[in-house]
């Protein structure tokens, strides 16, 4: 009787099994798919990232970029870039689902013609000195450390009048206009654009406690270029304050002085220092976050994986994974940069501590 029962329940089960199998067959003729069968995958319990924490040495980074120079010209590539791609989405051209990252070079003598698209984009200088970066009419001086905005369908083109190469790491939130399928660009007949402002005009106007009389309030900080060598000593009055976070340090925001918020509405970042001897306690959030050793050197911890770095590192850490900074004996500076403002502005964000 058991051995019966046993064999009709497995006939039943088989049967279902048939009857829905058809079923799904047959609405997929209609252009319909079942939710119930893929609804545990799409509404999760925590997020769940196929984004894998990575690292990339500047060493490689230097010595690879530099035989690009060899391979092809600023001109020719229009923009030469070695992308940084996450591990765990080869082929995507992205380091996390939102964000593009890549370094790029331009050598002494180059230009890289101007161009515009509705992507945002944001620099900051790895490596050189004497190169600019034009952007909306002006031409900004381009030093290790500086953080530098592109907004949306800005014109911009890079120059190098320096006898040194020029490099840079690229922060874009292109996979996020792709995502949206509304990306347009533009290039411009002239290789560079009319600079009618000096370097450093945008920071004087709108970065020193005042703004010009009359200006407009805008989500896009107006602000092109915060240099490292003015936003660097705010870090070193924190840390002498004691103003220095468990988790992250003595941190600064980049921040729009018209409105506050973050520079960018797509893309924000910090600047931190990590002080000698520094023991960070875990941290988690919702945003896959791209980190630059700008001084020093020392350790994270991400998740199961410890990466070690020095001066114009770079490495990820994924959406909600914890990691934790160490410090040995000398202080360190990071630089990091993320989707946060997307995340917020949909009140989506979330930390755990």
């Amino acid at each position: 009787m058991a051995v019966a029962a046993a064999t009709q329940a497995n006939d039943a089960k088989h049967n279902l099994k048939a009857v829905r199998e058809a079923y799904y067959e047959k609405i997929g003729q209609y252009d319909m798919a079942p939710l119930w069968e893929v609804l545990k995958n799409l509404v999760t319990k925590e997020p769940r990232t196929k984004c894998k924490p990575a690292l990339w040495k500047f060493s490689d980074i230097q010595k690879l970029i530099a035989e690009a120079a060899d391979v092809i010209t600023a001109e020719e590539a229009e923009r030469r870039v070695l992308v940084l791609e996450n591990p765990a989405l080869r082929g995507q051209t992205r380091i996390t689902n939102s964000l593009f990252a890549g370094v790029q070079l331009i050598m002494p003598g180059e230009v890289a013609p101007a161009h515009q698209h509705v992507a945002s984009a944001i620099r900051f200088v790895l490596d050189g000195e004497g190169a600019y970066t034009a952007v909306k009419g002006e031409k900004s001086n381009m030093s290790p450390g500086d953080f530098i905005l592109t907004p949306n369908w800005s014109p911009h083109d890079h120059g190098n009048p320096s006898d040194k190469p020029m490099l840079w790491l690229d922060v874009l939130d292109m996979p996020t206009i792709n995502h949206f399928e509304t990306s347009f660009a533009n290039h411009f007949d002239d290789k560079m654009q009319n600079t009618s402002r000096e370097d450093g005009d945008s920071l004087e106007r709108y970065g020193s406690g005042v703004l010009p009389d009359g200006a407009t309030v805008n989500t896009i900080s107006p602000v092109i270029n915060y240099t490292y060598a003015r936003t660097r000593p705010i870090l070193e009055r924190m840390r002498k304050s004691g103003d220095v976070d468990r988790r992250h340090g003595a941190r600064v925001r980049y921040a729009n002085p018209t409105t506050g918020g973050w520079a960018l509405p797509t893309m924000g970042a910090h600047l931190a220092l990590l002080p000698a001897g520094f023991k960070g306690e875990p941290y988690r959030s919702t945003d896959g976050t791209i980190f630059v050793c700008a001084e020093g050197s020392g350790t994270t911890k991400v998740g199961d994986e410890t990466f070690e770095w020095t001066r114009n590192d770079v490495f990820v850490v994924p959406p909600w994974t914890r990691y934790s900074h160490v410090v040995n004996d000398k202080d360190a500076v990071l630089f990091s940069i993320s989707d946060r403002p997307m995340q917020e502005a949909l009140g989506i964000w979330r930390e755990d501590a």
